[in-house]
C-alpha cells in the first residue's frame, strides 16, 4: 500500500474518481497486495470526514503512511513463533470454567425451597418493638 500511495493520486470518499485517482486499497491491489478490508475504506472516508469524492490531502497522506510504516515496523519486530508459544502456554493455565447452576428448570418452574435445618427450625428469634 505504501507503494501505491506513494505512485498514484488518492483519493477519499469512493474507489475511483473521474481523474485517475484511487483509493489506498485499490492503490495497494495495482502494487501486488492482494487484501481488501472494507472495514478500512470506512475507516479512511472517516478519518477524512468526507461523504463526496475528492483528492486526499497531503496531510491525510502523510498521515497515512506513517501509519503504515508504524505498522510495519511493529510487524518485524513480532515473532510469530513466540507469540503462538505463548497463547498456548496461556491457554495450557486457564482456569476450569464456572458452572452455574440454573435458576428455573427447564420446565419452567422455580426450583424447590430451601427449607431451614432443623436446628434453626425451632429457634424463635426475639421480637423488638
Amino acid at each position: 500500500m505504501l507503494d501505491g500511495i506513494r505512485a498514484n493520486p488518492i483519493v477519499v470518499g469512493a474507489y475511483t474518481d473521474s481523474r485517475g485517482g484511487i483509493c489506498p486499497m485499490l492503490a495497494a491491489h495495482r502494487h501486488g497486495g492482494r487484501t481488501s478490508f472494507v472495514s478500512f475504506a470506512r475507516a479512511w472516508d472517516a478519518f477524512a470526514r468526507t461523504d463526496t469524492v475528492r483528492r486526499a490531502s497531503e496531510r491525510e497522506l502523510r498521515t497515512l503512511a506513517h501509519l503504515l510504516e508504524a505498522s510495519l515496523a511493529d510487524e518485524e519486530a513480532t515473532d510469530l513463533g513466540a507469540a503462538i508459544a505463548a497463547h498456548r502456554a496461556a491457554v495450557g493455565r486457564r482456569v476450569p470454567e464456572i458452572i452455574a447452576r440454573r435458576l428455573k428448570s427447564r420446565s419452567g418452574q422455580a426450583p424447590p425451597e430451601r427449607t431451614a435445618s432443623p436446628s434453626r427450625a425451632n429457634v424463635s428469634s426475639p421480637i423488638v418493638s
